[in-house]
């Protein structure tokens, strides 16, 4: 695959009087990065003009059908770092943007190379993904260490970093000694209902609460723990069913805990889904990550009004009060949470006044661009 898509017009960005910020992103799937990407270029942004470079796949088809700038290219963990490095270089050589921002590490790695020892274009990095307990995502301490130390040097080359959550902000200062110029921009999401009442007793769903798991289908997720409360919610509300989204290879594992645990008439796994129709067809959304930064999940589930049962961990208890919390360990909480919100007894969450949109989100990142002119 070339470094630019014979498909996309460089001289027509180039045209356009607007600065160019180049969104960098080394993965082609919907996962993940792939929501707040689509956000963005979806809204646009008054005072630059958006490209995006990535590799070829569903999130560059899906960014050409809103109308927004694609660039795909050899870039990305398939590619190597050598090949990503000359493809990104190529493009900035190219498209001569204003600002570079990279989201996710392989591509903050890439592009803090690539602009070493060039500060003509102002490199932006926004961190989406850090974890308190580095064994989330690390075998070992010294793989974790070793790792913490490359993004301490690569931070020395951004111009200015985002940080999606307070909580990313203290993690990132204290694994990578982050700078206090560090600047949180909350994931903005735009309200569906802001008032989310609690269902009167005659709109309850006569079957009992649909409950959605919407995750990757890995340990961290916990989803073993949801699956072992549902007995005690089925005590109850014997017409309750679970919807287990998502892919991962803990998949076979739990169905066999289904199994188990006789589930199997209430529990289904339905791959990937389209999450806000999912959202629409149930009634709780329940998240017990071991670890999450700012939950576009957990933001959509509270937007849309449905009732949220999360642990407290990272960026979750920004968005939620401590009464929707829960060890993940904790059934009968887990059990009782869902329940109670499904009756009324709770009311369901939602979010602050103070919660950005997409808009208020857009404009705080133009906001950080237009300070480093």
């Amino acid at each position: 695959m070339s470094a630019v898509s014979p498909s996309v017009s460089i001289g027509s960005a180039a045209r356009d009087v607007k600065p160019i910020a180049l969104w960098v992103i080394p993965v082609a799937d919907l996962g993940g990065v792939a929501r707040h990407v689509l956000d963005v270029f979806r809204t646009g942004m008054a005072k630059y003009r958006l490209v995006l470079f990535c590799p070829e796949g569903l999130l560059a088809e899906r960014v050409r059908e809103l109308g927004g700038a694609v660039i795909t290219g050899s870039f990305g963990p398939d590619y190597g770092f050598a090949q990503s490095a000359r493809s990104l270089r190529g493009v900035i050589k190219s498209l001569k943007p204003a600002i570079v921002h990279t989201h996710l590490a392989y591509a903050d790695f890439v592009a803090a190379a690539v602009l070493a020892a060039d500060r003509s274009v102002k490199l932006v990095s926004s961190e989406h993904g850090i974890a308190g307990d580095d064994s989330i995502y690390h075998k070992n301490q010294l793989k974790a260490q070793a790792r913490s130390w490359a993004h301490a040097a690569r931070l020395k080359r951004a111009d200015a970093l985002i940080a999606v959550a307070e909580s990313t902000k203290r993690e990132m200062q204290r694994k990578w000694r982050a700078p206090e110029r560090l600047k949180v921009i909350l994931n903005g999401v735009d309200r569906e209902n802001d008032d989310a009442p609690a269902p009167a007793s005659a709109d309850i769903q006569a079957g009992g609460p649909r409950v959605l798991s919407l995750s990757r289908l890995s340990p961290e997720k916990r989803i073993v723990q949801l699956l072992r409360a549902f007995p005690r919610i089925l005590s109850e509300e014997p017409g309750a069913t679970l919807t287990v989204a998502g892919t991962g290879l803990e998949q076979s594992q739990l169905e066999q805990l289904t199994h188990t645990l006789g589930l199997d008439k209430v529990v289904s796994f339905a791959g990937f889904v389209d999450a806000q129709r999912a959202m629409k067809e149930h009634d709780v959304l329940v998240q017990l990550s071991s670890w999450e930064n700012c939950s576009y999940t957990l933001l959509d589930a509270v937007a849309s009004g449905l009732g949220v049962v999360a642990t407290p961990v990272g960026g979750n208890p920004e968005i939620l009060d401590a009464e929707y919390l829960t060890d993940a360990e904790d059934t009968e909480r887990i059990a009782r949470l869902i329940l109670d919100q499904f009756t009324g007894v709770k009311k369901r969450p939602v979010l602050e006044t103070t919660w950005p949109g997409i808009r208020d989100m857009l404009e705080s990142i133009e906001e950080l661009y237009d300070n480093l002119s």
